[in-house]
């Protein structure tokens, strides 16, 4: 028989796609069924098919937004079209594994774990052997295990960057088909993932030191330069896991797709060491503060977590939490420093942070009309409501400007700064640029987040410039 007349079995997790739906399921079913993690251990006592097939149960996947191999699924089109038998042979759960094939519509049969057996290793080999014969198939695989398959097989289809697993296939002399090499992750790719640019945001860790003129003191400084580190792992956490979260939603975005755990280009279960690794060097660094700071921390992450899992989800909730993790960021720079910060900090704070946090709904929603689409998956919210947005994002703005314009006229700031009447020109700066802001994000100029926008911005870096060399006038001036 030719062998290119055998049947072409493909493996599933890995290799036809760039994932591991046992990983996703995991992280749906902390979206979808909380609880169920409770369970694990004991269904994971019954054996690993009887823990698929619950896990199975309890989550709902969307087979169109898996990151599909598309070398390896044109590889089975290409085959059935040549009249040979293609079958999808995989660990997964047979649920599972019947709405892929479903939805690519290129597997003759479907071959998944069952109730009571794990269709892995050397069980998937005895199957495959037991319908097609000895070397009687070809057989797509991508790691060590399938090593146990591909003893058995007429020819091997490695879907992998490691070259080992073609050098152990020439010393057994099975023949390699095809080597499908996907791109390994470079160092920037983790960087990405942490999202490292996004560190910008815990800078305003250091505006209680500022604003009680305290920068010149060193020990302030340090402890500022801690927080700042440990906040930004402890942010970096929150962003794997956030990302880990919402796979499904962000395969469905223009942009967001390209990260890289929606991509795959980080393997999932990295992303699962990377958190508590993270956390754990975080709240090391908390130690060496004082204690307030470590519990502002533990809030933080705290709060992210259940904005990740339920509140992103609900409509304005979403944004006030925003808001509030922003000015968490001041309040962790003032438990680091033993400062306590004001009122009128605490107060401009929300309310800026606010608009800012209503830029980045608004900008998504005008992504999703752009895209013809009726809402953002995973929000609460519909294009009908962007005048609504853009009202209290807009009105949110001014009132920052008149809290900065109380302040300035309070009895406190005149003790504070010898020329106050160089403050009066801060507020027409931030109407300026609050006001310009939302002319931008309105003609869908400002991406996802304002904040990173801003940093990239030179009227918004100048804005900045400008403030500090007024603040500095008002106080030696």
């Amino acid at each position: 028989m030719n062998n290119n007349k055998h049947p072409l079995c493909v493996d599933c997790d890995g290799t036809l796609i760039a994932t591991d739906l046992l990983y996703e399921a995991f992280f749906l079913m902390l979206k979808q069924y909380p609880i169920g993690l409770l369970f694990l251990p004991f269904w994971l006592l019954k054996g690993k098919a009887y823990l698929k097939n619950r896990i199975a149960e309890k989550v709902e996947f969307n087979w169109a937004t898996l990151p599909y191999r598309d070398e390896v699924v044109q590889l089975a089109v290409d085959a059935r079209a040549a009249g040979r038998t293609t079958v999808l042979a995989t660990a997964s759960p047979q649920v599972w594994a019947d709405g892929i094939a479903d939805h690519l519509g290129c597997f003759d049969q479907v071959i998944g774990t069952s109730q009571t057996v794990n269709l892995s290793g050397h069980r998937k080999a005895d199957h495959l052997v037991k319908l097609f014969g000895e070397k009687g198939f070809e057989y797509a695989g991508d790691t060590q295990v399938d090593m146990q398959v591909w003893a058995h097989t007429s020819g091997a289809i490695v879907v992998s960057a490691q070259q080992h697993l073609v050098q152990q296939l020439a010393k057994q002399t099975i023949p390699v088909v095809a080597h499908i090499q996907p791109k390994s992750a470079g160092l920037l790719v983790y960087v990405r993932a942490l999202r490292v640019h996004q560190w910008l945001k815990n800078l305003l860790i250091v505006v209680p030191l500022l604003a009680a003129h305290q920068l010149s003191v060193i020990q302030g400084l340090a402890q500022v330069g801690l927080a700042f580190v440990a906040f930004s792992l402890c942010a970096s956490a929150v962003y794997v896991l956030n990302d880990l979260l919402d796979l499904e939603s962000d395969r469905q975005h223009i942009r967001k797709r390209k990260r890289p755990f929606a991509a795959c280009t980080i393997p999932l279960w990295q992303g699962i060491l990377m958190v508590p690794a993270l956390l754990a060097l975080a709240f090391a660094i908390a130690y060496l503060l004082p204690m307030q700071f470590m519990l502002v921390l533990l809030a933080y992450f705290v709060m992210t977590l259940a904005y990740s899992i339920r509140l992103k989800r609900q409509v304005i909730v979403d944004v006030m939490m925003l808001a509030g993790l922003y000015t968490m960021r001041i309040i962790a720079g003032a438990a680091a420093t033993n400062i306590t910060p004001s009122f009128w900090l605490l107060a401009f704070s929300m309310f800026i942070f606010l608009s800012l946090a209503m830029v980045k709904r608004y900008s998504e929603l005008l992504i999703t009309l752009q895209a013809n689409k009726k809402e953002p998956a995973g929000r609460g919210y519909s294009v009908e409501d962007l005048p609504v947005l853009m009202a209290i994002g807009v009105s949110a703005g001014l009132g920052s400007v008149l809290i900065l314009a109380l302040y300035i006229n309070s009895p406190e700031t005149s003790q504070m700064y010898p020329n106050t009447m160089w403050l009066w020109l801060i507020p027409a700066i931030i109407l300026y640029w609050t006001s310009r802001m939302w002319m931008k994000a309105h003609r869908g100029q400002v991406d996802d987040d304002p904040v990173v926008f801003a940093a990239k911005d030179w009227q918004s870096l100048t804005v900045i410039a400008l403030s500090a060399i007024i603040f500095a006038a008002a106080l030696f001036a």
